[in-house]
């Protein structure tokens, strides 16, 4: 079967701690970008150093009402025994969700873009995006052009990743047209990463949440 969701509500909760087989630990805690404009209420996720722009990345099918959303981040402090963390902790985001309603979520889907159909996907197969550039993102459809000056190492998304050392973030970076977009570090970097659809238990959508597999499944990590 396809995979399923983790925990979510442990990695938004400040002090939840874990344990990697390796023996390396961590704790999270909570950072909050700011508001998320979605003038469409279509919601997309991606590394936008490579995906931002041009309309060729597909929203998710999951529509929300047009509005202003919360976006914050799970940041995991990662430890390792016997060694001198120094002056610079090693943070990693662990995960970054968008939140449409502050209400408990009952269920969870995965996000996915027309034409992606998960009843298709093998044992623990799940659609994502990829990373190439150590980031990922959420925006709006309609802010998919407001960023022309972003691109590569140039413009106000670049800027803001490197005036903070390349730190995870979050950055809420403003576009033209009073767009703006959420980016964050992508957990270890590149790879490809699942984006989740939370839902209450009347069905309403509550947040999207990508994972960044920071966070160790309770299989995987030490008992």
């Amino acid at each position: 079967m396809p995979m399923t969701a983790p925990d979510f509500d442990r990695y938004f909760t400040p002090g939840h701690s874990f344990v990697y087989e390796s023996g390396e630990s961590g704790t999270l805690a909570v950072a909050v970008a700011g508001e998320l404009w979605l003038p469409s209420g279509e919601v997309i996720a991606c590394d936008p150093f490579i995906g931002l722009g041009g309309g060729w990345t597909k929203p998710f099918t999951t529509r929300v009402a047009p509005g202003r959303y919360r976006v914050e981040t799970a940041i995991a402090t990662l430890f390792t025994p016997g060694t001198d963390p120094g002056g610079r902790p090693h943070l990693r985001t662990a995960a970054a969700r968008l939140v449409i309603r502050d209400t408990g979520t009952a269920t969870w889907e995965q996000a996915v873009t027309e034409g992606q159909d998960v009843s298709g996907l093998g044992d623990g197969e799940f659609f994502g995006y990829g990373v190439d550039a150590g980031a990922g993102c959420f925006y709006d459809r309609a802010a998919d052009d407001s960023f022309p000056d972003c691109e590569g190492d140039e413009g106000p998304l670049w800027d803001a990743f490197e005036g903070a050392g390349h730190a995870p973030g979050p950055y809420l970076v403003a576009g033209e047209h009073g767009h703006n977009i959420a980016a964050f570090g992508s957990g270890w970097g590149d790879g490809h990463y699942p984006t989740w659809v939370g839902r209450d238990a009347d069905g309403e959508v509550t947040c999207f949440v990508t994972d960044f597999f920071v966070v160790p499944t309770k299989e995987d990590a030490a008992a």
